[in-house]
């Protein structure tokens, strides 16, 4: 999901050469909605700390800063023009509108869930944030949901790399990460589609006997 000349290797110069200020706009970039490995930016920070290169505590708070910041400013870019940019890649994408409404209704029932746990998945990261603001979830309440998963998953990533680094090596655990990244979208995609799925079947079963 990332962009292919952002490797771990360069990554790696990055952090070490910008230190904090690199963790902090890698992450706060990818929740703007910019495809960039933040979780790859948030392990790396962590590894690094548990290599005494760089502070854990400080890690820790630039990567729930820049989750924070960054969900934030996606939020108003989704609430201020992202519905009619969906609506465009929908067409471009032959997805109907009367489809992308349903996705929408879909998200609105279900956005708190996808604020908080949207930190986990691949893709869903980037998007959760920018989707809220499309279905005007409101501000106060992406808020604590936003600072609450950014919270869990900073918490989560940095301690792992923290601990795991000195055991395994840090490709090792990208990789890990990224392989259950991926199964927690797979997952959530399911989730999600089957019911819609059933309730197309449903109606269309409804028609007929009309």
């Amino acid at each position: 999901m990332s962009l292919e000349f952002i490797s771990l290797e360069n990554i790696q110069k990055v952090a070490h050469e910008y230190g904090y200020w690199a963790i902090f706009l890698g992450i706060l970039l990818e929740n703007l909605g910019i495809p960039l490995p933040g979780e790859t930016v948030t392990l790396v920070g962590g590894f690094l700390a548990g290599s005494k290169e760089l502070s854990y505590w400080l890690v820790l708070a630039d990567a729930i800063a820049g989750a924070v910041v960054g969900g934030i400013c996606g939020y108003w870019i989704g609430r201020t023009g992202g519905w009619s940019l969906l609506v465009r890649l929908g067409k471009l994408f032959r997805i109907s509108e009367a489809r992308l409404l349903t996705i929408k209704e879909q998200f609105s029932e279900n956005a708190s869930k996808a604020v908080f746990f949207g930190r986990f998945p691949a893709l869903l990261r980037i998007l959760a944030a920018p989707l809220a603001g499309i279905v005007e979830m409101p501000f106060g309440k992406f808020l604590i949901y936003n600072l609450a998963g950014a919270i869990a998953w900073a918490s989560i990533m940095v301690t792992l790399a923290f601990f795991a680094g000195r055991i395994v090596s840090l490709e090792q655990l990208v990789a890990w990460v990224s392989q259950f990244a991926i199964l927690a979208l797979v997952i959530l995609a399911a989730v999600i589609a089957v019911p819609i799925w059933l309730e197309s079947r449903q109606k269309e079963g409804e028609e007929i006997e009309r």
